[in-house]
């Protein structure tokens, strides 16, 4: 059984930092990358950033040189580090996979966790 399980997530200052974590069980993400994507309130959810078995990354431009995805296979997790944050990246934050590493695309049959919720005020 597939089973992604985000934590980290909470409320910060503007220009605070915050680090989630996503345990994975259960999946190889194989040629594919994993990735991270948020859903602001009124809004759809967007493609935050993507990683590879060779650590490639990808960002969304609207958090590049902000926010660094990485992960640790001998511990099955996905880390995404946010730094320098803004109130426009409130949002609650998943975790999915298979990803399109070079779109932050879900596709096919896909498996993303259920949130964790960053919240940052000015």
């Amino acid at each position: 059984q597939v089973r992604l399980v985000e934590s980290g997530g909470g409320s910060v200052q503007a220009g605070g930092s915050l680090k989630l974590s996503c345990t994975v069980s259960g999946y190889n993400p194989g040629v594919y990358c994993m990735g991270w994507f948020r859903q602001a309130p009124g809004k759809e959810r967007e493609g935050v950033a993507s990683i590879n078995r060779h650590d490639t990354t990808t960002y969304a431009d609207s958090v590049k040189g902000r926010f660094t995805i990485s992960q640790d296979t001998a511990k099955n997790t996905l880390y995404l580090q946010l730094d320098s944050l803004k109130p426009e990246d409130t949002g609650i934050y998943y975790c999915a996979a298979p990803v399109l590493c070079a779109t932050i695309n879900v596709f096919g049959h896909y498996y993303m966790g259920q949130g964790t919720q960053v919240t940052v005020s000015s």
